[in-house]
């Protein structure tokens, strides 16, 4: 595999769940929603058309077949997959579990309110349920 570096934003932001096929899985440090990034793991890769057609679709295949699993088990009311990179320059796409009575329903999750932390505890066990999903979605290398 090509090396791969990742945004030190990113970095900051989230936190190492699993890798796919493409895309290393981050957690966000949001503890309001379940939020995982997908980064593909390719260098300087900006926008999704930076990706070949065939890993345009794995990206695609990864987000919908994640926050399929997300919804189920956490069994939210949207799910809202989406790429903005406005302050990251590097491809990622979001995949967020939103619910009719979190902090910014109806609108995006940007620009709402503060972050709230995880404890270690709850950062743990979200991250290790992510992992899990994935795994059980098929997708985990």
């Amino acid at each position: 595999m090509p090396t791969f570096t990742l945004d030190s934003r990113l970095q900051q932001d989230s936190v190492h769940v699993i890798d796919l096929a493409l895309c290393q899985v981050r957690l966000s440090r949001d503890a309001r929603y379940p939020w995982a990034i997908l980064i593909p793991q390719r260098e300087r890769v900006v926008e999704v058309y930076d990706l070949g057609a065939d890993e345009q679709a794995t990206l695609w295949q990864e987000a919908s077949q994640l926050g399929q699993a997300m919804m189920g088990h956490y069994g939210g009311d949207k799910l809202n997959i989406a790429t903005l990179g406005n302050v990251v320059a590097q491809c990622h796409l979001h995949v967020i579990v939103r619910f009719q009575n979190d902090a910014a329903w109806p609108g995006p999750v940007w620009g709402q309110g503060s972050a709230e932390a995880y404890t270690d505890e709850a950062l743990e066990k979200r991250r290790a349920e992510i992992a899990r999903l994935a795994k059980e979605a098929g997708l985990a290398r």
